[in-house]
């Protein structure tokens, strides 16, 4: 029974648990995203959100217990560098995992974990790294030259107005 066992195991003996999520965050935090099944995905988040709050204040103390976790200098290098620059108006919430689908060999389900700040296409209009330049649209309603004159912030004008301008000169 597991009665207060509130990790999930992996299938996995606690040596082994351990080396597979220092692996996972170790892979994570250098390469902002990776793909793994849902279940390690979801182990590596609640492993991995509190090292990064750690990272958001830089002491030794802080260096030294991630270090314990990690045991990768590249890693604890990234993480109090980038990522806590990034992420130091963020109250929680670093990561994100979007399900993929199934594997094909045994039909696993395979998830993507990535760091919030770190992806661009999520980010909302406003924020830091967002694209400005694509104009909201709306669809349907309003027919093609009300909606480009509206976007681009001229008078709407109809074809037979301009004739009859281009005539005139």
């Amino acid at each position: 029974m597991r009665h207060g066992k509130k990790h999930n195991h992996l299938g996995r003996k606690v040596g082994h648990r351990r080396a597979l999520l220092m692996n996972l965050s170790n892979a994570l935090i250098l390469h902002k995203r990776i793909n793994t099944t849902l279940a390690k995905a979801k182990a590596l988040r609640v492993h991995v959100e509190p090292l990064i709050t750690k990272g958001k204040s830089n002491t030794m103390h802080n260096r030294r217990v991630v270090f314990s976790y990690l045991q990768d200098k590249e890693s604890i290098k990234e993480l109090f560098g980038p990522i806590a620059e990034k992420v130091a108006s963020r109250p929680g919430g670093y990561l994100r995992i979007l399900k993929t689908g199934f594997r094909r060999g045994d039909g696993a389900e395979m998830a993507m974990i990535e760091f919030v700040d770190f992806n661009t296409t999520y980010v909302k209009p406003g924020q830091e790294g967002a694209d400005t330049t694509k104009k909201r649209t709306r669809r349907g309603g309003k027919k093609a030259d009300s909606a480009v004159a509206t976007t681009t912030g001229a008078p709407v004008a109809t074809k037979k107005a301009e004739e009859a301008s281009a005539e005139e000169e």
